[in-house]
């Protein structure tokens, strides 16, 4: 299978089909197998974070400087002609003659889209507002599959801020390709948008909607906790209710299975405690650091450097 990723834009992950994102699995694969080297050299990746970023900014620059390219850009608005009025097309139109692409964080749902819309190379989302965030998708996918192979007949539970997670919103997507069964864990006031349970629907994937974390956690293959997202919340009221909710310590874990991964695509605040990491089904860390060759694979696609 070979396809054509060349010159692409990757803002939604309904943007994709299944083919494509297996296509993306594997030559991840190949990178973190060592199989392409220096395939960024003599190309120029801008990485433009108007929103605070640790794993997705430096596990992209990480990624390019690895491969031999150059990378530059900001990582908050503050830093940026943004705070002398310029719009945001003004910047992407600017930037886009200074590098071969361009990857981008922005507070505000559907900025992505926007800028690749203005921009005449490709432009990777790294997160827009809640809405989606398809590169932490690709690298959990990934740890997944890493992990238990195909991902048919797995049942993935999803825990925490439903609501506001990006994370979550582009993992259910892609997870949709697969025939899975999917289980929402959250307070009422955080649940999974009825847009995308509707979504879900129309696809015939399995799911069910729960309060708490109990008994039945056995039987999942991967818990994929989510942070309370605080600055997504427009009333510091529901905030405060609803944080410290869905901790992971050593008491809850009991309830998962023996062979149940447990996932996160941090960073953390207060949902795992760190007696938790040892354990040997935490793999978050190890999650994250799959973003560097994920990445890696994604851009060398874009800019037509691995075929």
């Amino acid at each position: 299978m070979r396809l054509d990723f060349k010159g692409r834009s990757f803002i939604s992950l309904n943007d994709m089909d299944k083919e494509e994102l297996l296509y993306l699995m594997e030559k991840s694969a190949e990178v973190k197998a060592g199989k392409h080297k220096g395939f960024l050299k003599e190309k120029t990746v801008a990485t433009l974070f108007f929103e605070p970023s640790t794993r997705t900014r430096l596990s992209f620059e990480t990624a390019v400087l690895q491969q031999g390219g150059n990378v530059f850009g900001f990582s908050s608005s503050a830093s940026s002609s943004v705070q002398k009025g310029e719009s945001l097309t003004d910047t992407i139109k600017t930037i886009t003659g200074y590098c071969d692409a361009i990857v981008m964080r922005h507070k505000i749902e559907g900025a992505a889209r926007r800028a690749s819309q203005a921009a005449t190379v490709p432009v990777i989302n790294a997160g827009d507002g809640a809405n989606q965030h398809p590169t932490q998708t690709f690298l959990d996918i990934f740890t997944m599959m890493e992990k238990k192979g195909s991902l048919d007949g797995k049942t993935i539970g999803l825990m925490g801020d439903l609501k506001y997670g990006r994370t979550t919103h582009s993992l259910l997507i892609a997870l949709s390709f697969f025939k899975v069964k999917l289980v929402f864990i959250s307070p009422k006031e955080l649940k999974m948008p009825e847009h995308y349970t509707d979504f879900l629907k129309t696809k015939k994937i399995d799911f069910e909607e729960r309060d708490l974390l109990d008994q039945t956690a056995a039987s999942l293959d991967f818990l994929y906790c989510t942070r309370i997202q605080k600055e997504r919340f427009f009333d510091p009221m529901e905030y405060e209710r609803v944080k410290g909710s869905y901790i992971l310590d050593r008491e809850s874990i009991s309830l998962l299975g023996d062979s149940t991964y447990i996932m996160h695509p941090l960073p953390r605040v207060d949902e795992i405690s760190e007696d938790v990491d040892d354990d040997q089904r935490a793999i978050y860390f190890e999650q994250a650091h799959n973003g560097v060759p994920v990445r890696q694979a994604l851009l060398g696609l874009v800019l037509g450097t691995i075929k």
